[in-house]
């Protein structure tokens, strides 16, 4: 029984470090965009407005693949990590290069990212969400000892 209680007791010392962790990620991904992610997405639910609700999509999924590329490298550092201060720096880690790869992704295509996801460009909003979680993938191979 013991040892049910230090198994839980990790188990919630780690999702306390965790989820903060994801929750300033979203803050940065938002944060670091010209456009607000939120704003976007409420005014496409509450309009009939074609453009308003294509750019609330585009958003949505932009948003999402970042939450869940950081989601995969969070999973990855928890399995990983050998100390909660590990798993700190590699979700640090993490949010810093899933910021990176989308201004890399914005200097590399011949579009701006940033002025297409605002105008309801779905494709590009569907691409930079494969594009992060590709990433978040690619980043929780790379953590290993």
């Amino acid at each position: 029984m013991d040892s049910q209680v230090g198994y839980l007791l990790n188990f919630l010392s780690y999702l306390a470090v965790t989820i903060p962790i994801l929750g300033v990620g979203i803050f940065v991904f938002t944060f670091t965009t010209p456009y607000k992610e939120f704003e976007l997405i409420k005014n496409g639910s509450q309009t009939d407005d074609p453009k308003k609700m294509a750019a609330a999509k585009a958003a949505a999924h932009d948003l999402g693949g970042k939450i869940i590329g950081l989601a995969i490298v969070l999973g990855s550092a928890v399995y990983h990590s050998v100390s909660l201060l590990d798993l700190l720096i590699w979700g640090i880690v993490g949010v810093v290069f899933q910021v990176l790869v989308f201004y890399l992704f914005e200097w590399l295509t011949p579009f701006k990212v940033v002025s297409e996801i605002p105008n309801g460009n779905v494709s590009v909003g569907i691409f930079a969400s494969r594009l992060s979680i590709a990433a978040g993938l690619l980043l929780a191979a790379l953590i290993s000892y």
